[in-house]
């Protein structure tokens, strides 16, 4: 009997939740998708150090030896996702995802500003756009920006999708894919209700999940969703067949010793037959949407403040790493 990963690979593209490119190498997703939280901690292994080293010694070539520390700190930050996402290429066929500066998801022009800036470092890297999924926070500024940017040939993943609000505005804006956050969900629902768990079928994420791709089969949309954040492999069974699912090499590993039938669970032909409302979403209906929804309001806003605070952790690792540079120099 076949074990669940190689099952699920068989319906739905399986991607890989890491900055760890060992646990890439490891399980052989066809695409890769990172954030801050994921780089900063990558940043911190010690068989990643050479990347790093090599993104500040970068930075400090570009802006000269008399640079300033700063300076040096806050270019070799800009490259440092991409310094990932290139070795990241090396491995997997298919696509990486590179987060814009969470600090930024309010901004649209400085998020469409940074996203240009992404691609251009890949394609002077020698990676075409094509194999890039600029990330940017799925709030309206940021699916503004997105829209923008796909207008340009730029793809875009949506993350920290929590209501289908945010999802029908991003189809409706043509985005390329969404990352709706299954696990964070059922944490906000433990959480807000006292229950201390969920059968997978039922888990407040996975219902969330469900009926964004049963609503974008439903009308046609070409928005691929990826669930994304699980808790544990329930979640991710009852998602079989999803378009694409990003795990972490921890549940990757737990579907791949573990043997069983895998059953599909979303199916676009199912969808076309079910009686969905059709709801379009403008600035108003997404403010008022998102102010009804509790949890999405909850759960975008701590997302955003948790991916800024690794950002400033990631800024302190980096110059941590410049004085030892110098130092050593």
């Amino acid at each position: 009997m076949a074990n669940l990963l190689d099952q699920l690979k068989a319906i739905t593209v399986v991607v890989a939740d890491t900055g760890d490119i060992n646990a890439i190498e490891k399980f052989t997703p066809r695409d890769a998708t990172t954030n801050p939280s994921l780089i900063t901690a990558a940043a911190q292994m010690p068989q990643y150090q050479g990347i790093v080293d090599d993104t500040l010694k970068g930075a400090i070539e570009t802006l000269g030896d008399d640079a300033a520390e700063a300076d040096v700190v806050t270019l070799a930050f800009d490259r440092l996702a991409v310094s990932f996402g290139l070795k990241i290429l090396e491995i997997i066929p298919g696509r990486v995802s590179t987060e814009v500066d969470a600090r930024l998801s309010f901004d649209t022009e400085a998020t469409i500003a940074k996203g240009r800036e992404i691609i251009a470092q890949y394609e002077a890297a020698g990676i075409s756009k094509d194999r890039i999924l600029i990330k940017i926070a799925a709030t309206w500024e940021g699916i503004q920006a997105a829209a923008v940017l796909e207008k340009e040939g730029i793809s875009c993943n949506l993350t920290l999708i929590f209501g289908l609000h945010q999802a029908i505005a991003c189809a409706e804006n043509g985005i390329t894919l969404i990352s709706p956050f299954v696990g964070r969900i059922l944490d906000w629902y433990k959480k807000d209700t006292g229950r201390d768990s969920y059968e997978s079928a039922e888990d407040p994420g996975v219902v969330s999940v469900t009926a964004v791709y049963n609503y974008y089969k439903k009308f046609g949309y070409n928005t691929e969703v990826m669930g994304a954040s699980f808790r544990n492999i329930g979640e991710i069974t009852e998602l079989a067949g999803n378009d694409l699912l990003t795990i972490s090499p921890g549940l990757l590993e737990e579907l791949q010793a573990t043997e069983g039938d895998l059953p599909r669970k979303l199916d676009p032909a199912s969808a076309a037959t079910m009686d969905i409302e059709k709801i379009s979403v403008d600035k108003a209906t997404f403010d008022k949407m998102h102010a009804d929804d509790r949890m999405a309001t909850d759960k975008l806003a701590e997302g955003i403040e948790g991916f800024e605070k690794a950002l400033v952790s990631l800024e302190e690792l980096l110059a941590s790493r410049l004085e030892k540079l110098t130092a050593e120099a």
